[in-house]
């Protein structure tokens, strides 16, 4: 993917998945059952969206573009669940 993406519309996708997870961590932390598994999942995928977060500091056009286009395909999956 080469096609120019603003480092600031890049770092808008992954903080709307961040807060997707966070939402999800919050619920499953309250409900009468949590589960585990899921929570330690819901956790590593916020971590990486922090490390992603920090990837855009430094990143270049492509790598932006990247970035962007991840976390536009994983919003739209979580907007279907």
């Amino acid at each position: 993917m080469s096609e120019h993406v603003h480092p600031e519309a890049a770092k808008q996708l992954v903080q709307n998945v961040s807060t997707w997870y966070m939402a999800e961590i919050r619920k499953e932390r309250g409900s009468a059952g949590p589960d585990s598994e899921r929570l330690k999942t819901l956790k590593e995928e916020l971590a990486a969206c922090a490390a992603d977060l920090l990837a855009l500091q430094d990143a270049g056009p492509e790598e932006a573009a990247e970035i962007a286009a991840r976390y536009a395909a994983r919003s739209q999956e979580l907007g279907g669940q």
